[in-house]
């Protein structure tokens, strides 16, 4: 089954407001863990787990900023 138009613009509201910000926690505290590793592998780690938090959520952002295709036309 396939979320709603709108049904995909709360959740991609939720998953930016609340889950986006707990997930920059945990990448903090992974780094953090790391002992605060050199600069360059610190960069390499954040920009890895800023792409892998996106992909599970790819199918709610898709097509979120176009207008709504099951409103009628007026």
């Amino acid at each position: 089954m396939s979320l709603s138009y709108k049904a995909r613009r709360r959740w991609a509201l939720v998953i930016l407001l609340v889950g986006l910000p707990a997930y920059i926690v945990a990448a903090v505290t992974v780094v953090n863990l790391l002992n605060r590793p050199p600069i360059l592998v610190e960069l390499l780690v954040y920009i890895v787990l800023g792409i892998i938090w996106a992909i599970p959520f790819k199918f709610v952002f898709r097509g979120v900023g176009q207008a709504d295709p099951d409103q009628p036309d007026d």
